[in-house]
């Protein structure tokens, strides 16, 4: 099993026009640990984990997960007709 925690802070924070040092402050930690946690160099702990998910009013498993998560328009899309 690897001990890789992907995420989707990165994602978030650009749909949502957030910085790392808004988020970084909004949490309570160092702007570098999120950028440290965006990399995958750092896995948060289950406190952090979960606050970033609230932070973003979403489940915790849209933003972390064990297995790497599909690349946004790399399935096939139906082609539309007419």
């Amino acid at each position: 099993m690897s001990d890789v925690i992907y995420n989707r802070i990165a994602m978030l924070r650009a749909e949502r026009g957030i910085t790392r040092r808004q988020l970084a402050d909004a949490l309570g930690v160092h702007y570098q640990t999120v950028g440290y946690l965006e990399r995958g160099e750092y896995s948060p702990s289950l406190h952090l984990a979960l606050r970033i998910a609230q932070y973003f009013d979403v489940a915790v498993e849209v933003v972390f997960s064990n297995e790497p998560f599909p690349r946004l328009g790399s399935a096939e899309r139906p082609r539309m007709t007419g």
